[in-house]
């Protein structure tokens, strides 16, 4: 009952699920964000082991090779993946887990912790979508353009998602995520445990 859940976090490219995560982990007690790896360059202001594990493409694959992720996935000629220590240990401490995680690699997480609750973050609109990658002034026309592409392909895995998210609205975002959360830890799924002693016990009367 006390054990913590993972919570997939995926949406768009500038969906904003990044900072949404960090106003969970500053305004929360009770969640833990799981820190990727990647072999993206850092962006200006990002820090190794704080926003991403920074590594080179070949120690990433020669981390797959030796079954260190929860979940991997290549997206716009990058590796994403999951460090499975982390999450293991703060689910048992009884926090709740966040992984940023791409539609490929949600997916793989769902394989691994069939209780993992899936939720899909976009903004109201493409158009806003589309604005929030040119405000970011960090991405090449040619990398807006491939990151709407991949926009597309995304939208087909929505309805693998347990939750969809509109970030209209950051704080107003962040109350539902964290009432959707807690909503979830009261599911039967969430508590197989619980209900197969109950079950156990009625078979004695």
């Amino acid at each position: 009952m006390n054990r913590g859940i993972v919570v997939v976090v995926s949406g768009f490219s500038g969906a904003g699920k990044g900072t949404l995560m960090k106003k969970m982990i500053t305004e929360y007690d009770e969640y833990a964000l799981s820190v990727s790896m990647t072999t993206r360059q850092p962006r200006e202001g990002e820090v190794d082991g704080r926003e991403y594990f920074f590594t080179t493409h070949e120690n990433f694959e020669r981390l797959i090779g030796e079954n260190m992720f929860i979940e991997h996935a290549r997206y716009c000629d990058n590796y994403y993946g999951t460090p499975r220590m982390f999450v293991d240990e703060k689910l048992a401490e009884g926090r709740n887990v966040l992984l940023e995680i791409e539609v490929q690699g949600a997916l793989q997480v769902r394989d691994m912790y069939p209780d993992a609750a899936l939720l899909f973050v976009t903004p109201p609109s493409v158009e806003e979508l589309e604005n929030r990658l040119r405000s970011r002034g960090t991405e090449t026309e040619e990398k807006i353009q491939q990151r709407l592409a991949r926009a597309k392909e995304e939208a087909k895995f929505i309805d693998r998602y347990d939750y969809l998210l509109i970030n209209d609205d950051l704080d107003r975002c962040k109350e539902e995520m964290h009432r959707i959360i807690r909503a979830a830890h009261a599911s039967p799924k969430y508590n197989a445990e619980l209900v197969r002693s109950l079950t156990t016990d009625l078979e004695r009367y």
